[in-house]
């Protein structure tokens, strides 16, 4: 009970956390930070990651330890089981809202992927989090009851480590992807492909080489394109191609904060692309 009370505790701090990091990412450009303060979200979801494994998964598993070392009998366990009875519909009503962030994302990819290919920080981590609560409960009734039942305290701190455990895992999952977001993510393939697309449909326009995009924020996307012009276009006109192409891009693209558009032949993106790979830049 006191791991759950603990991992309550870490739960709410870490949603005050994320909201807080929401309105940091909101704040728009400034000469400091021209491109935004979007990837401020991912830091904080890191933080969050952290605080699950050091005070979540921690302070269960040293309670765990010190309860196996030094069982106490429970005393009133009916209380315990209205107390996660009412615990598990809490978090269960949070879980379902959560899921439903990821659900259509789940059932196109599968739930392990949208996770993988999810932008949005606070969708995976509430619903990892909620997950974990969820299971923790189940792990603390088995462990109470059986403590009371079998008349051996010792699983009360079996129960606990096993909480410590379970947090600990959930913990480095959102770690690694938050910290993935945060040191810079390709935006979907999906809006690499129709950005290229777009790009494709100008005249003047003979190649779309490709296109390098880099995840902001949840709602934010930088993009560098790279295009191969037609001879005949003059500078003047190269110009308004790339306005042109900019607008357009936008324009059925707004979570496209920023385009880079940089003329080069395909022979040469080959080349520079190559390069960068070899050397393990990218």
């Amino acid at each position: 009970m006191t791991s759950e009370a603990v991992h309550s505790v870490v739960d709410t701090s870490n949603e005050a956390l994320l909201l807080y990091g929401y309105h940091r990412a909101t704040r728009p450009p400034n000469e400091a930070h021209p491109l935004g303060h979007g990837r401020e979200l991912y830091f904080w979801s890191f933080i969050v990651a952290l605080l699950i494994f050091a005070l979540g998964a921690g302070v269960s598993f040293f309670q765990g330890v010190i309860h196996v070392l030094r069982p106490q009998p429970i005393e009133d366990p009916v209380v315990s089981y209205v107390v996660l009875g009412l615990s598990f519909l809490f978090e269960g009503a949070s879980w379902l809202i959560a899921l439903r962030r990821l659900e259509a994302d789940g059932r196109r990819y599968g739930y392990y992927q949208a996770f993988v290919r999810s932008k949005d920080p606070p969708a995976f981590v509430v619903l990892l989090e909620d997950s974990a609560a969820l299971t923790g409960i189940v792990i603390a009734a088995a462990a109470t009851a059986a403590a009371v039942l079998l008349k051996q305290p010792v699983w009360d701190g079996i129960g606990s480590i096993l909480i410590g455990v379970l947090l600990g895992i959930t913990s480095i999952a959102l770690a690694r992807e938050s910290k993935s977001l945060l040191i810079g993510e390709p935006a979907d393939p999906e809006l690499a492909r129709s950005i290229l697309a777009l790009a494709r449909r100008f005249p003047g326009v003979l190649r779309a080489n490709g296109v390098l995009t880099v995840q902001l924020s949840p709602t934010e996307v930088v993009a560098a394109l790279s295009i191969e012009f037609s001879d005949e276009e003059r500078a003047n006109e190269i110009e308004q191609l790339v306005v042109a192409i900019e607008c357009d891009i936008r324009k059925h693209h707004p979570e496209v904060a920023a385009i880079f558009i940089k003329p080069q032949t395909q022979a040469r993106y080959r080349r520079v692309r190559a390069d960068r790979f070899d050397d393990g830049k990218m």
